[in-house]
């Protein structure tokens, strides 16, 4: 589906919204086709960060993928090299999930051209691969939370992305939906090679899923590694404010609050 996943690295990145201060100096390396996932308790800045890595937000610093600064880079180019699912996306009205996929493909076509026979059949393979084919002509609104909520990874997949970012993808999800889609974004990662930065909210999940942590708060990344590396009691008492056991199983650490 795409090329290989990029290198990405975040060097000295800052940033904020008017005087408040939000980032500070923020320093990560996502290694190609590896798995970041950003964690941190509410306000600490995740969100903002995927957004300054994909040049949404104003920021200082730089952001490089595959050594070439994002900064240069026009606009198409990098929507062909970053893809990016948000928190609450715009579902627009009246749009089928075909149709809504297929948005995906804008930044491979010239301006105001139709969709090739090239964009059809990604689209077609994409739909295929995250089970949206039988869902082709229904209406976007007329999707489950976890159906609208593959459809905007498609959409972000048609892209023949090298990195995806996914902010809160699980969000609003219950557990198994949860662990659909992350199973399937693992499964696209192995597969494709993508490169993968998340913002996550469920540490259990996060630590499940991620090959590496970083834990951001108040602004600044305050631990970065494994999963076992970053998740630990003293880390959650210290920066969450919890009373919280963790439990390391085959597949990663799961957190389990204490009362």
């Amino acid at each position: 589906m795409s090329e290989a996943g990029a290198l990405v690295e975040v060097v000295g990145l800052s940033a904020g919204y008017g005087r408040t201060r939000v980032l500070e100096s923020i320093r990560l390396t996502v290694e190609p086709g590896g798995w970041l996932a950003i964690i941190g308790p509410n306000g600490s800045g995740k969100s903002t960060l995927l957004r300054s890595i994909l040049g949404f937000h104003p920021h200082q610093g730089l952001v490089r993928v595959d050594g070439l600064p994002t900064t240069g880079m026009a606009r198409r180019d990098r929507a062909r090299c970053l893809a990016y699912a948000p928190q609450t996306p715009v579902l627009p009205d009246g749009v089928t999930t075909r149709d809504y996929v297929a948005l995906g493909r804008t930044p491979h076509r010239p301006l105001l051209a139709a969709p090739r026979g090239v964009d059809r059949q990604v689209v077609a393979d994409v739909m295929e691969r995250l089970e949206l084919d039988r869902l082709a002509e229904r209406p976007l609104a007329t999707l489950s939370g976890g159906e609208q909520q593959r459809a905007v990874l498609a959409r972000a997949l048609a892209q023949q992305p090298r990195v995806l970012l996914l902010d809160e993808p699980t969000a609003s999800l219950d557990l198994g939906h949860a662990q659909q889609v992350l199973d399937l974004v693992d499964r696209l990662r192995r597969q494709d090679g993508l490169t993968v930065l998340s913002t996550l909210h469920d540490l259990t999940l996060a630590g499940q899923y991620a090959d590496r942590l970083a834990l951001l708060s108040e602004g600044r990344v305050v631990a970065e590694g494994r999963p076992a590396e970053v998740l630990t009691p003293a880390a959650l008492h210290t920066h969450y404010g919890a009373r919280a056991e963790v439990v390391v199983g085959p597949n990663g650490p799961a957190v389990l609050p204490v009362r």
